[in-house]
C-alpha cells in the first residue's frame, strides 16, 4: 500500500501510529484474521519496531488485535460470544448517550443528526455497504460527542469494533440497514422532542435487536455443527 506518513512529533508518535493503525483495521484494509507483519510495516511507515510494538499493544488491549506466541500478531477475529458480550456494554452505553445527548444536545447538533439519518437513507436505497457502515459510526459517535459525557469517551473503540469492523461480517444486508435507518430516525425524534427515557429506551433497544440478531445465528451455527 502506497502512503507517505509525516509524524508529528516523537512524542505523540506511539499515538499517531496506532491511530493509523486503527482506521486500516477500520477501512478493511488489515482484514479480521490478518496477519499484521511487523516488520513490513515499520519499513512503510519509516519508524523503528518499538514504537510498533507499543502501538500494538495498545490495539490488543482495545480488542483489535490479538498476540499469540508463534503466530504472531493478528486482526481479532469475528468472534460471536465476544462479540455479544461487547454489544451488552454497547447497549448500556447507548442509552446513556442518546439519554444525556436529550439533555444535553444542541439544536445544531440535532439538526445534523437528522440529516445524517437522510443520507443514510440514501445509501440504502443505492445499496452501498461501505458507505453504510461508515455513515452508522459516524451517526453513533455524533450521539456520544452531543451527550457530552466525558465518561463515553474512552468507549469510542468499542463503538467502532462493533459497527464498523466484526459486525458487519455476520450480519449487513439492505434489509436490516433499513430498518436499522428508520430506528435511528426514531432516536432522533426523541433526541428533538428532549424526551430523556424514551431516548435512552429506542437506543438501547435498537442495539438489543442486533444482538438478538446475532444470537440467534450463534444459536443456528452451534445447531449446524450438532448435526
Amino acid at each position: 500500500m502506497n502512503q507517505s506518513f509525516e509524524w508529528r512529533s516523537q512524542s505523540r508518535l506511539l499515538d499517531e501510529v496506532a491511530q493509523a493503525l486503527r482506521e486500516r483495521i477500520y477501512a478493511g484494509v488489515y482484514a479480521p484474521g490478518a496477519t499484521l507483519r511487523q516488520e513490513k510495516i515499520a519499513a512503510e511507515f519509516g519508524i523503528s519496531r518499538t514504537p510498533l510494538r507499543e502501538a500494538l499493544r495498545v490495539l490488543e488491549r482495545d480488542g483489535l488485535v490479538v498476540n499469540k506466541p508463534g503466530s504472531g500478531v493478528r486482526v481479532a477475529t469475528a468472534d460471536l460470544p465476544k462479540l455479544l458480550d461487547a454489544y451488552a456494554v454497547r447497549e448500556a452505553m447507548d442509552g446513556v448517550a442518546a439519554r444525556n445527548a436529550a439533555e444535553r444536545a444542541t439544536n445544531a447538533e440535532i439538526k445534523d443528526l437528522a440529516k445524517q439519518v437522510e443520507r443514510q437513507r440514501k445509501t440504502v436505497e443505492n445499496w452501498d455497504p461501505g458507505a453504510y457502515t461508515q455513515s452508522n459510526v459516524v451517526f453513533h459517535e455524533a450521539i456520544v460527542a452531543a451527550s457530552r459525557n466525558a465518561s463515553l469517551a474512552p468507549l469510542g473503540p468499542l463503538l467502532r469494533m462493533t459497527s464498523q469492523v466484526f459486525a458487519p461480517a455476520f450480519s449487513l444486508s439492505s434489509e436490516r440497514a433499513s430498518t436499522a435507518v428508520a430506528e435511528h430516525g426514531l432516536i432522533v425524534e426523541a433526541i428533538a422532542a428532549r424526551n430523556l427515557d424514551e431516548s435512552e429506551k429506542l437506543a438501547r433497544a435498537h442495539i438489543n435487536a442486533t444482538a438478538m440478531r446475532l444470537k440467534a445465528l450463534l444459536e443456528e451455527r452451534g445447531t449446524d455443527k450438532e448435526a
